[in-house]
């Protein structure tokens, strides 16, 4: 009987580490993109932060994708243009 509770379980265990992997893989992102965005306006990191979630508000587009986009920017993609836009005003607002 434990061996079939065992056999049960693993499949959970499986999915549970693919969301594990898919969940540090995206902090990764979000926190490669805070560094780009706190050096691009010249920020302290909570800064960056809101910046990111403004980004993601204002061009109702998830945070990951924007993280994404900005951190392929600095590989030489270009920004989409709502994204660039909305990424100028929220630097804008929140230079000192």
């Amino acid at each position: 009987m434990e061996e079939d509770r065992s056999a049960e379980s693993i499949p959970l265990l499986q999915a549970e580490v693919r969301q594990l992997h898919q969940a540090i893989a995206s902090h990764m992102v979000v926190d490669q993109a805070i560094g780009v965005v706190i050096v691009l306006g010249r920020l302290a990191p909570e800064q960056g932060w809101d910046v990111l979630k403004e980004v993601s508000q204002h061009t109702n587009t998830k945070l990951r994708a924007v993280a994404e986009q900005v951190v392929e920017s600095m590989h030489g993609k270009e920004l989409p243009a709502s994204t660039r836009g909305a990424l100028d005003t929220a630097l804008a607002r929140t230079r000192p």
